[in-house]
């Protein structure tokens, strides 16, 4: 398992949940938008509030995302719908940053597309992802 973050501390705490698990984690810190993405490394991408970065720049990410997983690999992402932004708990105050259906869509349409559903739903994730939010999940099988 390999996770990339730029916050040291959001690496620290996912090594001290998976250690209480018992399971083996190699972190990195590193800007997802500057991370080198290798070419069909991974059989499954875990993507969870990952949306500072506005468009165009968050395209790169979904490249590197979609270069980076195996033929036949797992997308699991969870972020905001512009909704969040009414909330106000959690995530950037611009809704550009935001995803919507139509945007995973358009990312992902080419991919099998196993779960897409945009709910609002009570989180608890820590200081600044805390309260009723406007979220958005998709499980996607890459061709």
């Amino acid at each position: 398992m390999h996770a990339i973050d730029v916050s040291p501390f959001a690496l620290e705490k996912a090594r001290k949940l998976v250690a209480a698990r018992g399971v083996a984690i190699e972190t990195e810190e590193a800007d997802a938008l500057n991370w080198h993405w290798p070419e069909t490394a991974y059989d499954l991408v875990v993507a969870i509030f990952i949306q500072f970065a506005p468009p165009p720049a968050r395209d790169r990410i979904i490249d590197g995302i979609r270069r980076t997983l195996k033929p036949g690999g797992l997308l699991i992402l969870q972020g905001y719908t512009p909704r969040q932004v009414e909330f106000g708990t959690g995530g950037p105050p611009n809704a550009e940053n935001m995803y919507t259906a139509a945007l995973l869509r358009d990312w992902f349409g080419d991919w099998d597309i196993l779960h897409l559903r945009e709910h609002e739903s009570f989180i608890s994730e820590g200081s600044h992802h805390h309260g009723q939010s406007a979220l958005i999940d998709l499980v996607a099988r890459k061709a």
